[in-house]
């Protein structure tokens, strides 16, 4: 029986385990999409206790509490830190076979040197240990980062933010690590929201454009990339819940937002109208831009209407979506590539019964400006565990170049969360080591060490266009 979790968790044959140790396991971490607080980078943030890191607002976490049956109080309520640290440790313990166990007790081994195991009995060791070490300069925010081998971070902004804090960021000569925009505009897209009129309205203010129309909404939202690229964005993202593809002409659009900020009702049509011409736009503006987009889809979010009522978004009520839109995601790019406006494109399904689809969706606009332009996105969210990651590394083996993989990205609000680079790069050497050790492919290792360096940092340096140093 192999030790709990040691050197060579995950791997099991030799070829994985040289991969691993030998290649992946020292590169650098490009983290190129996530949802911490840039604020808490240029402040350098030092936390007072471990559930301020993990349960703060990890609703994978309190997901798999309420499954335990523990009452919200303990959870998002008034409960105190430490009843809260109780509750997430009692209900880890029955967290066989989730990645919640493997990722809590992988941070704990790195960042705090902790390698027993969290459970009811051992929480209070566990908590003062986490917290004495909390307490250190090397646990602050920026030395967390740093000693994570992370050089670069790309957090999530809406085109409304001032950016202020990644100004800072950028002016601060004793950080070495880069921190960049992300543009999110999604709440400019969502004209069927209840706060959309509200929402134009500050777009308005930031971008000193009146936004009264389709056309002054393109201007505006022009204005903002123009300032996200003098900070050094070149990453958009999008969360569709839908991909849609219903084109319509100008006019029609610039009276479905004439009917929208009337007051009047906008029907389904009109919203699946809007927002494609929206993302038509969106999409041609980041080729001229050298953007890459990253379109994630596939979520049907806030099912809990009496939960959302009370907590709001992103509070762990979201489900997959099953929906495969194969047909209208190949349209909606088709419709860019017509024009040669197709920019760089992720494809991101929290169905993961969408893999193939998007594996043969990548192969019919790729082209030679870009080695795998048209990428598809890593296990997402419901899929970022062992299987997940697994099933879509082979199904993209399958039907595309693995070996062109721009690889893990965190998508977290953690500094924890790191070690979830550790955790892909062990279950992608343990699967390219199994095909090797199986006759599948030769045991060459320059190549294999190209592949796997590749697609643990090398692919996405190259493949985003960051000031990054490949590492060979």
């Amino acid at each position: 029986m192999k030790p709990f979790m040691n050197q060579d968790f995950l791997l099991s044959t030799e070829v994985s385990k040289k991969l691993y140790h030998e290649y992946a396991e020292k590169m650098p971490i490009l983290d190129y999409h996530c949802h911490i607080n840039p604020r808490e980078i240029a402040e350098d943030r030092k936390f007072d206790n471990i559930t301020q890191v993990w349960l703060g607002g990890d609703h994978y976490k309190w997901r798999q509490m309420r499954s335990n049956g523990v009452d919200e109080y303990y959870i998002t309520g008034g409960a105190s830190d430490r009843e809260k640290f109780q509750k997430w440790a009692e209900t880890l313990e029955m967290a066989i076979g989730n990645p919640l166990y493997h990722w809590s007790h992988l941070e704990l081994q790195r960042y705090f040197g902790y390698t027993g195991y969290l459970n009811g009995e051992t929480a209070q060791e566990v908590w003062e240990l986490c917290n004495a070490k909390l307490h250190e300069d090397s646990m602050s925010v920026r030395n967390l980062i740093r000693q994570s081998g992370v050089k670069l971070i790309c957090t999530t902004d809406d085109p409304v933010d001032s950016l202020e804090w990644h100004a800072v960021i950028a002016k601060d000569e004793s950080f070495e690590v880069q921190v960049l925009p992300a543009w999110r505009p999604d709440k400019a897209m969502n004209l069927e929201k209840p706060e959309y009129i509200e929402y134009l309205a500050r777009l308005s203010e930031v971008s000193g454009i009146e936004v009264n129309s389709f056309s002054s909404l393109k201007q505006a939202l022009k204005k903002r990339m123009e300032f996200f690229a003098s900070m050094g964005c070149l990453v958009s993202d999008h969360a569709l819940e839908y991909v849609m593809y219903a084109p319509a002409e100008e006019e029609e659009i610039e009276a479905i937002m004439a009917k929208r900020l009337s007051g009047g009702a906008v029907t389904r049509a009109d919203e699946m109208k809007f927002k494609t011409a929206f993302m038509q736009f969106v999409g041609r503006e980041y080729h001229k831009l050298g953007w890459v987009m990253q379109i994630h889809y596939g979520c049907k979010r806030d099912n809990n209407s009496l939960r959302y009522k009370e907590m709001g978004p992103d509070t762990g009520y979201d489900c997959i979506n099953n929906y495969a839109p194969s047909a209208e995601m190949a349209d909606f790019m088709n419709a860019l590539i017509t024009t040669d406006e197709l920019p760089k494109t992720i494809l991101y399904s929290l169905n993961p019964n969408d893999n193939a689809s998007i594996g043969t969706i990548l192969g019919c606009f790729q082209d030679a400006s870009v080695i795998g332009k048209i990428q598809q996105g890593s296990a997402w969210w419901f899929n970022d565990h062992k299987t997940g990651m697994t099933e879509q590394m082979t199904s993209l083996a399958n039907l595309g170049l693995l070996g062109n993989f721009i690889g893990m990205l965190t998508d977290s609000r953690s500094f924890l969360s790191y070690t979830r680079h550790e955790y892909f790069r062990r279950i992608m050497c343990e699967l390219i080591g199994g095909w090797v050790d199986n006759g599948e492919y030769p045991e060459d290792y320059r190549a294999l060490e190209k592949i796997v360096k590749g697609i643990s940092y090398n692919n996405a340096v190259r493949y985003f266009g960051f000031h990054l140093q490949i590492e060979e």
